[in-house]
């Protein structure tokens, strides 16, 4: 998928700009250029605020997009996903933060299988993409408290390079 993207914006920064800020943040693109996230219309001059460029630059990217059929295949199916890490203290629940080798397989099954073992519910499980996030990180939220022998045990993972606990 990157590499069909990149091949479009290579010689474009506000452009690839643009075209991560729709794949961090799920906004799909319409057929007819129009950004969207989820059902609601995004405004291409509040877009550009929030990312710091010009909104032609994000209307026209958009209509780069809908104008690929590579392009649109993949960004008119973009959904958001809300994320509850941030607020999970305050709903009761852990949530454990987790760095490590983005390339290397097995971090998301080693930590699951731990939990697992130790009767700790999911609530919800997010892998950050190395292409779009410079530090990526597996972040879980966790029905509850995270038990201190549940802690041990992922701290011995040698692929977890930092463990943080909010």
């Amino acid at each position: 998928m990157w590499k069909s993207i990149e091949k479009h914006f290579a010689r474009r920064s506000a452009g690839r700009l643009v075209v991560e800020a729709f794949l961090r943040y799920g906004l799909s693109v319409h057929s007819d250029g129009t950004v969207f996230c989820g059902p609601f219309e995004m405004a291409p001059a509040k877009i550009g605020r929030a990312i710091g460029v010009d909104r032609r630059v994000v209307i026209a990217t958009a209509k780069q997009i809908a104008a690929h059929e590579d392009l649109i295949s993949i960004f008119a199916k973009l959904q958001p996903r809300a994320y509850i890490g941030e607020a999970a203290a305050r709903l009761g629940f852990d949530t454990i933060e987790i760095s490590a080798d983005a390339h290397a397989s097995g971090i998301v099954s080693d930590v699951t299988r731990i939990l697992s073992e130790h009767k700790v519910t999911i609530r919800q499980a997010i892998a950050d993409d190395p292409d779009l996030f410079p530090e990526p990180k597996l972040s879980i939220v966790i029905n509850g408290r995270l038990p201190l022998k549940v802690l041990q045990a992922l701290r011995k993972l040698p692929s977890a390079e930092k463990i943080a606990i909010h």
